[in-house]
């Protein structure tokens, strides 16, 4: 495989003579079944970052460097890649920090990964055997611990650790994937989000621990507030998009039809036809169920649908079984609860606070039970 280490830089000159060097001579030979290549990333550096690297390109043959405006890292990175996988046939793909806080080290343990088959690697600070610099004050430390678990919690992401850490390597494949959507994040977002994207496409990601390093040259680029913002702003919108379009949202909207299907018998059963509401309840929610079960195969849980005959027969009673319970105890047993504690003048409102305590049941029911993934 052809693995290119891409080094984003911008006024990065002093780092980059050193960490070169370094790895064409104390990594690289280490790695005997890739090719390994280095491109650098250069915005247009004005210390003369581009020229240094011309300066080794003559040294060493397994060099390149692509230089652009300074946009931002993603965009950086987008540039790079592309670069890459057009003009040196990357397989694989490093994102690497040029200002040694990344450890190198860690390259072979990071293609070993891949070599087992996943689609990225990401480097992590926040499981064991990773941790950032002990003299980093409180403050900073803070900073960048809580806002990892900030990431994962509004993303329901717990089995990445380290959301905005830039030590990655991955396949041309999923840099291909996610292209389109990735130009629309120039900044340091871009790491967030090209991770989410990975995820939620499906492919293998790992993590490999690592000690990150304060950078001993040069000034940090890192803009601490735009980043908190645009970090936010991006999680939050993700997480939304993902319930209004993922399962949950299609699950909302059949939920919706049930309902409009279960209040209509409910209420003609009871006001015109004088039924008890509690037992009028149980027709409207067995015609709803019916209802429910067929959209919620053909939509919500189209990637599980239930094909075979003998299956939806089975699955369909497990389904009126599983709701059945949730209807009765749940749902009916609110409005019976309200009935006898309140009177009857109140059913409608009975009735609202027992399907929004049956909604949650049922999703979780039916993600987990009668659409599971199969492992």
């Amino acid at each position: 495989m052809n693995v290119v280490i891409i080094l984003p830089t911008y006024n990065e000159r002093g780092n980059i003579e050193k960490l070169v060097p370094y790895l064409e001579e104390e990594i690289f030979p280490k790695i005997k079944n890739h090719k390994m290549f280095i491109l650098v990333a250069d915005d247009n550096s004005p210390d003369g970052t581009a020229d240094e690297v011309k300066k080794l390109m003559k040294r060493w043959r397994n060099i390149e460097i692509s230089e652009g405006p300074k946009r931002g890292l993603g965009a950086a990175y987008v540039r790079g890649m592309t670069y890459a996988i057009e003009k040196m046939d990357a397989d694989f793909m490093f994102e690497m920090d040029a200002d040694e806080q990344h450890d190198p080290k860690k390259i072979p343990e990071f293609l070993n990964k891949m070599d087992q088959g996943y689609d990225m690697v990401i480097g992590t600070r926040y499981s064991q055997g990773g941790s950032i610099p002990e003299n980093w004050p409180i403050k900073r430390k803070a900073f960048s611990i809580f806002g990892n678990l900030l990431v994962r919690g509004i993303l329901m992401k717990f089995s990445i650790h380290d959301w905005t850490g830039g030590y990655r390597v991955l396949r041309k494949e999923v840099f291909l994937k996610e292209k389109d959507e990735l130009e629309s994040y120039p900044s340091y977002t871009f790491q967030i989000a090209f991770l989410h994207k990975t995820l939620r496409d499906g492919f293998k990601v790992a993590e490999v621990p690592f000690h990150f390093s304060d950078r001993k040259l040069g000034m940090s680029k890192f803009p601490a507030l735009e980043y908190i913002v645009n970090a936010l702003k991006y999680v939050i919108t993700a997480k939304i998009k993902e319930i209004v379009t993922g399962p949950f949202g299609k699950f909302l909207v059949v939920g919706g039809i049930g309902f409009i299907i279960n209040a209509a018998i409910l209420k003609i059963l009871v006001e015109i036809f004088k039924w008890v509401p509690s037992y009028a309840n149980l027709v409207g929610a067995s015609v709803a169920i019916f209802s429910n079960f067929n959209f919620n195969n053909l939509w919500t849980f189209n990637e599980r649908k239930i094909t075979s005959v003998s299956s939806y027969f089975v699955k369909l009673i497990q389904f009126y079984l599983t709701s059945a319970f949730g209807v009765i105890f749940i749902q009916t047993g609110t409005i019976f609860l309200g009935e006898n504690l309140l009177g009857t003048k109140y059913y409608f409102i009975y009735f609202l606070v027992g399907t929004f305590l049956l909604l949650i049941y049922n999703f979780t029911v039916y993600n987990r039970i009668i659409w599971r993934n199969k492992k």
